[in-house]
């Protein structure tokens, strides 16, 4: 039996919200997902599996594979240290979205509705859409690109179809919530299995992988690598998944009492790390395969996805490599736009609290992003695929302050968290990553003002 209901505060013990009841957060498969109260220990972190992974998605999502190869092309493995800072980055706030939704029964956009005046609340919604379409651009491209690249299709129908994953999500959505996450898990493992027989193929130099994590002051000081650096930060932690993680988690039945509640923010920190780490693993693959297949050869501009699957081929000697790259984009694709259609639910009912069916919701939801990402996508064509998705990968850095800093004030409430409030160490880790986007934020429009 699904719990449609925001706890209200007298039930919760939080006074620090405005709003006392409203519609759960995914409404139809809010709590649909029976977490055990008895049992081994591993059966209850079992329950908790699956959100963690859909976050996951947009961390290796066709966006990322821009700024990856763009940057292992021209930097070779320098870059490595920023997609592991951003994921370190994107552990601990994905963390503090688990904590948000369990101890206050809100998602990221519901919370903001309820804290904020409404000329703010509605623009920092106008701001999460504005993220939502840039991401969409991302998937958008990317799926049409790994349809033409496999089965040849034309990026304008690859666009069109895209915009179909709507009805895979509602039919998979009528199974049950779980088939959702079978979908994304599965596809997420035929990713990897392509990356990892393209890595091998490409035969990296392992000492210089090692060396690309350690961090370089040349990042900052040359404003070409930052803008990337920006970039593979604004693909690696995106704002639409801080909307997403807050919802779907409540999709498990966890209990309500407050060590009910700590157990279930345990097991849902610990998805969502474990998802995260494979995540980190996908986009180094990405990065690496650039730098040993095009950097050490002396093409250092790849960044266009279609220019990497066609000169996979003859630099590594092998047909199929192409075909694993395009597979792998495709998969890619599929499950992020799945989960975008899913974030910009999220964010829409959440922000204005609309009152519609389900279906009609995930449909008007679906259409306001993903018709802008479609024209924008057919007015570039292919050959400027690269520049726009490295774009809205800045784009998404730069819009990224807004949720972060409203998650990190909620999560610091004792108000509005109870005693699930986050841990000092937690807020102030939090509080130095806010501040660090803003300020590299802040450096690159001042790059981009002088020229």
């Amino acid at each position: 039996m699904m719990d449609q209901r925001v706890d209200s505060p007298a039930a919760t013990g939080l006074t620090g919200w405005r709003r006392t009841r409203g519609e759960a957060s995914l409404s139809d498969v809010n709590r649909s997902i029976a977490v055990p109260a008895t049992g081994p220990n591993w059966r209850k972190a079992a329950a908790f599996a699956g959100p963690g992974y859909m976050v996951a998605v947009g961390y290796m999502d066709p966006g990322n594979w821009a700024t990856s190869l763009a940057g292992g092309s021209k930097f070779g493995y320098a870059l490595l240290v920023v997609a592991l800072v951003s994921n370190i980055m994107a552990i601990v706030l994905q963390a503090l979205c688990a904590r948000l939704a369990i101890a206050s029964g809100r998602d990221l956009a519901q919370a903001c509705r309820d804290a904020f005046p409404k000329p703010v609340a509605v623009g920092l919604w106008l701001l999460a859409e504005v993220a939502i379409i840039a991401t969409d651009i991302a998937e958008v491209i990317g799926t049409a690109i790994g349809l033409n690249l496999i089965f040849g299709i034309p990026l304008e129908i690859g666009v069109i179809i895209t915009a179909l994953d709507v009805f895979l999500i509602l039919y998979l959505q009528t199974l049950g919530f779980r088939y959702v996450e079978a979908l994304i898990v599965t596809l997420l493992g035929v990713i990897a299995a392509c990356f990892a027989v393209q890595i091998a193929m490409a035969n990296p130099d392992w000492h210089a992988v090692i060396v690309g994590f350690a961090p370089t002051t040349q990042i900052i000081t040359n404003p070409e690598m930052l803008y990337l650096a920006l970039g593979i930060l604004g693909a690696t932690v995106m704002p639409h998944n801080l909307y997403l993680h807050s919802g779907i988690v409540q999709t498990r039945a966890y209990g309500t009492t407050i060590p009910e509640k700590r157990q279930a923010i345990k097991y849902a920190t610990i998805d969502s790390t474990i998802a995260l780490m494979f995540a980190l693993t996908i986009n180094a693959s990405i990065l690496i395969l650039a730098a040993a297949t095009f950097h050490k050869t002396g093409r250092t501009e790849v960044a266009e996805l279609g220019e990497a699957h066609t000169l996979l081929a003859p630099l590594l000697g092998l047909a199929i490599a192409p075909t694993l790259f395009g597979i792998a984009l495709l998969c890619c694709g599929i499950n992020s736009t799945v989960t975008a259609t899913l974030a910009g639910q999220i964010v829409m009912e959440g922000f204005l609290d609309i009152k519609l069916p389900p279906w009609l919701r995930r449909l008007i939801t679906r259409a306001i992003a993903i018709v802008p990402a479609a024209i924008v996508t057919i007015w570039y064509g292919e050959s400027g695929t690269a520049r726009l998705l490295i774009l809205t990968q800045v784009v998404l850095s730069l819009q990224l302050s807004f949720a972060v800093f409203p998650l990190v004030m909620f999560t610091a409430s004792k108000a509005k968290m109870g005693e699930l409030v986050a841990p000092r160490w937690l807020i102030a880790s939090a509080g130095l990553i806010a501040v660090v986007i803003a300020g590299l934020n802040i450096k690159l429009l001042i790059d981009f003002a002088i020229g």
